[in-house]
């Protein structure tokens, strides 16, 4: 029979501890955010009532209907699909380089790409809205795509640049060696180590362009509206708190799942060691 293993007190602590750091930072607050989201019009949540005394749908059926919610939605999903492709497309070759080459300034370089996640976000909003009026870009949509795509290509790199140094050249070598053509090289010995890393890119810039504000709302507003800048405007001088958990619902509920679902594909390939959000 195998001795029946018990958990020490530093451990069982250590339990209680993540649990309750999970409840306050996770759970805690996307239940308040639901019952926010619930409260009647009619019916205010207000102190002392520990829950509102009326929920109901309506707050839903009123952003949904009196609202630029839809269209947001539609621009919101089509920005980021077109983002992570884009993303995906122009990180491939950089991290191809940084992954599998040995060159002089690669440190430099892989730091210099990581740059626009240091400049805080509206910095780099008002710069680019300026040098798309020099350079004559005055497509909103094509402008938040460009916007996305330069700051969210540190994600993209850093995620690749992982993946390919995972490719085992002996493997390659050996494709090579058996007469396999370059294609078929990268289909058998490349394509099952980088597959994780590519799925993990597109669904993590997919995300953080869903959530991106400060290009989305300085070189869509007034005309090209997303989520995010709806859900600012419930947040800011008009405070509606029950609208605005709504729309953060309807903003988070659907980035949580794909970001498990990044973590899932991560689990798989040891490029979760990636900085960054996500």
């Amino acid at each position: 029979m195998k001795a029946r293993t018990s958990l020490s007190p530093l451990r069982i602590l250590s339990m209680i501890l993540l649990s309750a750091i999970f409840m306050l930072w996770l759970v805690i607050p996307l239940i308040l955010t639901i019952l926010w989201s619930l409260v009647d019009k009619a019916h205010p949540w207000a102190w002392p009532d520990a829950l509102p005394p009326v929920l109901s749908l309506g707050r839903w059926v009123e952003v949904w209907t009196t609202t630029a919610l839809p269209q947001a939605l539609k621009n919101s999903y089509l920005l980021a699909a077109c983002v992570s492709v884009l993303t995906l497309l122009l990180a491939l070759p950089a991290a191809w380089a940084f992954g599998r080459m040995s060159f002089a300034g690669k440190t430099l370089l892989q730091n210099a790409v990581l740059l626009p996640l240091i400049v805080p976000g509206f910095v780099i909003a008002l710069f680019f809205s300026m040098l798309l009026n020099i350079v004559g870009i005055h497509a909103r949509f094509w402008g938040i795509i460009i916007g996305h795509t330069l700051i969210l290509m540190p994600y993209a790199v850093r995620i690749l640049t992982l993946s390919f140094s995972l490719i085992r050249q002996d493997t390659l070598d050996a494709a090579r060696d058996l007469g396999a053509s370059w294609l078929t090289q990268f289909w058998v010995a490349s394509l099952p180590t980088l597959r994780p890393g590519i799925f993990a890119t597109l669904i993590i810039v997919f995300t953080l362009s869903i959530e991106e504000f400060a290009i989305s709302f300085i070189v869509g507003a007034p005309d090209f509206i997303t989520v995010p800048t709806i859900l600012y405007s419930y947040i800011g001088y008009n405070f509606i708190r029950p609208n605005a958990a709504v729309v953060s619902l309807m903003l988070v509920v659907p980035n949580v799942i794909l970001m498990l679902i990044a973590e899932k594909l991560l689990t798989h390939n040891p490029v979760s060691s990636f900085s960054g959000k996500g």
